[in-house]
């Protein structure tokens, strides 16, 4: 299998054809899947590039496909793409070695700058942030920025937050935002890889 090939995964057809030709169009060679099991089957154990994978497919989920890889030594990064209110299994799917996630609907931009960045990544670098780094930034949230900050971690929307902590839905934006600034995060995927990987969060479960 030739480097830099990208494996998309999705039990949609239009959604694989669709992300196919975007990336043939940019240059990048693609190869498509119906299923994980699919891929598994035409996959080598070791292969260079990454992987796009719908996170809810029949038979093996994304999740799924994240633990047999790792059962097979194959690092290749994987991006999960999950639906709108998936947060939660963003976050199952980060803990469970994903590199990144996107969330539908995406536009171009975005998913071939995720896979650029995927594609740069060296196989076993170290992460972008230690997890004693994170932590220290997250001593410095206030009480109730950490408690906004677990709400979205659980994938509750603003609204919910908001009624859960007895403020405005604007106040827990501003809130967000403050979360997002002092953890040094670019965009919302970044915030929850780091809390994973300092183990943040409701449950307090650091990564394996």
């Amino acid at each position: 299998m030739s480097d830099n090939v990208v494996h998309i995964i999705d039990d949609d057809e239009a959604v694989r054809d669709s992300l196919k030709f975007l990336l043939e169009t940019a240059g990048i060679t693609a190869r498509s899947y119906e299923s994980a099991s699919a891929f598994l089957e035409a996959s080598p154990r070791d292969s260079a590039g990454c992987i796009i994978t719908d996170v809810r497919m029949p038979g093996l989920t994304g999740i799924d496909l994240l633990k047999r890889l790792k059962e097979l030594g194959n690092d290749t990064p994987v991006i999960v793409i999950t639906g709108h209110g998936d947060v939660p299994l963003a976050v199952e799917a980060m803990k469970a070695g994903a590199a990144d996630f996107i969330e539908k609907p995406f536009s171009d931009d975005v998913i071939l700058n995720v896979i650029h960045t995927s594609l740069k990544k060296s196989r076993g670098a170290s992460e972008d942030h230690s997890r004693a780094a994170i932590a220290k930034r997250a001593d410095a949230l206030s009480a109730r920025e950490r408690q906004v900050l677990d709400g979205l971690l659980s994938g509750l929307p603003n609204k919910s937050i908001a009624i859960d902590l007895g403020i405005s839905a604007r106040t827990v934006e501003v809130y967000r935002a403050n979360v997002m600034t002092k953890m040094g995060a670019k965009s919302f995927s970044e915030l929850v890889r780091m809390a994973v990987i300092a183990g943040l969060g409701s449950d307090k479960t650091p990564p394996a």
